[in-house]
């Protein structure tokens, strides 16, 4: 699987941004990502924080493990 340009954290802080009132075409602007993107990270991320967003990447990688 193809390794995310973007950290975990920085995942959560453009989302963070989006919900201040950033508007999304302006973030995709300024981080260099399409709004596709960022709009899969806010259906898979939205609401989370650093400790859940780890532990999902680790139930995802344990889960392709046992497959």
């Amino acid at each position: 699987m193809k390794k995310s340009r973007y950290s975990d954290s920085q995942i959560l802080a453009i989302l963070k941004q989006a919900e201040n009132g950033v508007p999304v075409p302006e973030l995709c602007r300024e981080h260099g990502m399409s709004s596709a993107t960022f709009y899969k990270w806010r259906s898979k991320y939205g609401g989370m924080d650093a400790a859940l967003m780890k532990r999902l990447k680790e139930l995802e990688s344990e889960n392709r493990r046992l497959k």
